[in-house]
């Protein structure tokens, strides 16, 4: 038994949730599948937020955030925009329909379309991961906005997220390596070891090597 086949992660039961932060003036967010609730008393939730993603340093300059969890009526949209790009290039909320959030009491917008639930979060304690933070939160405001049920990770990628375009063969012969997550490909006959996808933030194991 000293297997280590990384697809076993893959079994793992995983929600997914918006993370937003706001910092100065700045509103962003992004997109995680860690929030648990960790104690009851008092009621305590973790959530690990990727070191790369922006929100990451607001909430750790902040101490603050807000979790919207994400719901079966989600569209496809939701994660492109949250999880598709990075707020240090974008403002994600410029375009974003001011009908589909809510501002929480301290300013941290919190996802209303698509969502059942949203909870804000004040840090009391971070644990270094080494790819994430993880922040230890006391909630101080939660609500239930649907009754229908929560997306899981599964859930999203059966039934939410767009089946990959079939790869046909060109006479370049160019090795293609995909990612398995969000589509973005990366052209080159070998990926980095360290390769971190730039969109979704998943590592090579996440790639699939295709030759076109």
């Amino acid at each position: 038994m000293n297997e280590m086949n990384t697809k076993a992660m893959y079994k793992l039961s995983y929600g997914l949730f918006v993370c937003t932060a706001k910092r100065g003036d700045k509103l962003n967010g992004c997109i995680i599948n860690t929030a648990v609730q960790v104690a009851s008393d008092p009621n305590t939730i973790s959530i690990a937020v990727n070191k790369a993603n922006f929100t990451h340093d607001m909430i750790k300059e902040t101490g603050l955030c807000n979790i919207s969890v994400i719901s079966n009526d989600a569209k496809f949209e939701l994660f492109k925009h949250f999880g598709f790009q990075s707020g240090r290039d974008v403002d994600k909320f410029a375009d974003f329909p001011k009908s589909s959030y809510e501002l929480s009491d301290a300013g941290i917008p919190f996802i209303t379309e698509g969502t059942n639930a949203c909870f804000a979060l004040k840090v009391k304690q971070e644990v270094d991961l080494g790819s994430h933070t993880l922040f230890i939160c006391e909630p101080t405001f939660m609500t239930v906005l649907s009754d229908t049920s929560s997306c899981t990770y599964e859930y999203y990628q059966n039934n939410i997220k767009p089946k990959p375009q079939a790869v046909g063969t060109t006479p370049k012969g160019e090795t293609v390596w995909r990612c398995t997550i969000c589509g973005y490909e990366y052209v080159g006959e070998d990926l980095p070891d360290d390769f971190i996808c730039p969109i979704c933030k998943h590592p090579k194991d996440d790639f699939e090597k295709i030759i076109r």
